[in-house]
């Protein structure tokens, strides 16, 4: 049995837009597969947030997969915070 190279069962997902825009995070394959669609938890003026995002693309750089995901909005909890003294 031999032992799987890191390049074979990581990837980079790269997050282009949305509140997570220009972050990037090294995540597990499964069954050598990239998720489609991701839900990731953050912190927004304070308030834990789940922001969904869905897989757009994908490249090879540097010999490992690099997948860009683009923020799915409507699917997510409203991340811009209300002013109350507005």
């Amino acid at each position: 049995m031999t032992t799987p190279d890191h390049a074979d069962v990581y990837f980079t997902a790269e997050f282009i837009d949305g509140p997570l825009a220009n972050t990037s995070e090294r995540r597990v394959l499964v069954r050598g597969n990239h998720d489609e669609r991701l839900s990731m938890v953050a912190l927004v003026d304070g308030m834990e947030s789940i922001f969904r995002y869905v897989a757009s693309g994908t490249k090879e750089v540097a010999g490992g997969l690099h997948v860009q995901y683009s923020f799915d909005q409507p699917d997510s909890d409203t991340f811009v915070s209300e002013d109350e003294n507005d």
